[in-house]
């Protein structure tokens, strides 16, 4: 019997990562295997998480703002945490969004752009998983142009006041900190704001039909008042929030790769074993035709993000870059979903299964951290020097 290889073993790509990469990757799929794999189905199922349990949990595994340095983070490479998070989503977008979120906008945010008062105050206790944070960027009325925001923050004497909403906000109904970007005066600033300030809500959002493992939220900002201290010194302008949108979007670069990957394990298992005119379903060419196209996709994926990590390991990525990884593997990730379901038939749409569950989460990942859209016309602009987003 032919020997057989995994979806990635065809490319090698084992031999492109280091050894403490490597072992980092691996106690996170282990930690997933044991601790939440068992449990997603029924997470999916019912909407709910433990987020506070998993935050902590998280924490001493050494996953949030692992990537940081200093002020308690494990300080590793870019390339290891884009390995963690594909680890992560391979188990469950909902699972890798709250780590993103915690790590590469909530606790970036205040690494890159906050005061040594703000850094000490929340980072150690963030990377340890005792306060979650969350980031309000997007609002009911602005998603891709998050220029036009309408929340405001004025000044009152010495305070800041804010006012305003925000929507599809990760972690925002169990967070202890929000970081909040809002007009002024002096263009868009950012704010460390503890969540439980006067006038501070954040009601969860609910009836969703992806991310159902994943807290997600609106927060309402009704007379926050803060004091001058809150405000993020070193951010002014649209290029905060936009640094810490690339530092996500560069983990979903290798997260999406997981769900996709895991979808296809799935398959290749499920045709092996599941008999159909008296033969394995995997024996057929049309079958076969499947799963070679997708390996091919996954495998150029993975080779894309790898590389993408050694330029970020090097100092030398570019916001473009990320976009162009960010378009392509999720886009490829979710046809690579939904073909796999395809393979599994009706049982493709039980969650004793994962390839419908991670589909459906792949379709908030297309759209949060920049849509394709998106993404395509960054893209379009570097190769023309055009703009064409207005």
């Amino acid at each position: 019997m032919p020997r057989t290889q995994t979806p990635l073993g065809l490319f090698g790509t084992e031999d492109l990562i280091g050894e403490d990469d490597r072992a980092i990757r691996d106690t996170v799929r282990a930690f997933t295997a044991d601790r939440i794999r068992p449990h997603l189905a029924d997470w999916f199922d019912e909407a709910s998480i433990p987020a506070r349990e998993l935050a902590r949990e998280l924490g001493d595994l050494g996953v949030l703002g692992m990537h940081l340095q200093g002020y308690g983070c494990a300080g590793t490479t870019a390339t290891a945490y884009g390995l963690a998070c594909m680890e992560l989503e391979a188990a469950d977008s909902g699972l890798r969004s709250l780590v993103s979120v915690q790590g590469s906008l909530a606790m970036f945010a205040i690494w890159r752009w906050g005061s040594e008062e703000q850094k000490q105050e929340w980072l150690p206790r963030m990377a340890a998983g005792e306060a979650i944070g969350c980031f309000g960027l997007t609002e009911p009325d602005f998603g891709s142009n998050p220029g036009d925001m309408r929340t405001y923050a004025r000044r009152d004497g010495e305070d800041w006041v804010l006012n305003g909403t925000k929507m599809w906000i990760t972690n925002g109904s169990v967070a202890d900190v929000a970081v909040v970007w809002a007009q002024t005066d002096d263009k868009i600033r950012g704010f460390v704001v503890p969540t439980d300030t006067p006038g501070f809500s954040a009601p969860e959002i609910t009836k969703k039909l992806s991310l159902r493992a994943s807290v997600t939220s609106e927060l309402v900002l009704d007379d926050v008042r803060l004091p001058a201290s809150a405000m993020l010194p070193e951010a002014r302008g649209l290029s905060g929030p936009l640094s810490c949108l690339n530092e996500a979007r560069y983990g979903i670069v290798f997260g999406a790769l997981g769900a996709a990957r895991d979808c296809l394990e799935t398959a290749i298992a499920y045709t092996q074993e599941r008999d159909i005119f008296g033969k394995p379903l995997a024996s057929y060419q049309a079958t076969q035709l499947k799963l070679a196209d997708m390996s091919l996709e996954l495998g150029k994926g993975m080779l894309l993000a790898l590389h993408l990590g050694s330029l970020k390991d090097a100092g030398t990525l570019t916001s473009e870059q990320v976009s162009t990884g960010k378009l392509n593997n999720v886009r490829e990730a979710i046809a690579i979903a939904r073909e796999c379901r395809t393979l599994l038939g009706a049982n493709g749409i039980s969650l004793e299964y994962p390839v419908l569950r991670h589909a459906n989460n792949l379709e908030s990942v297309l759209t949060y951290e920049g849509t394709s859209e998106v993404h395509q016309l960054v893209i379009g602009q570097t190769l023309t020097g055009q703009s064409a987003f207005r």
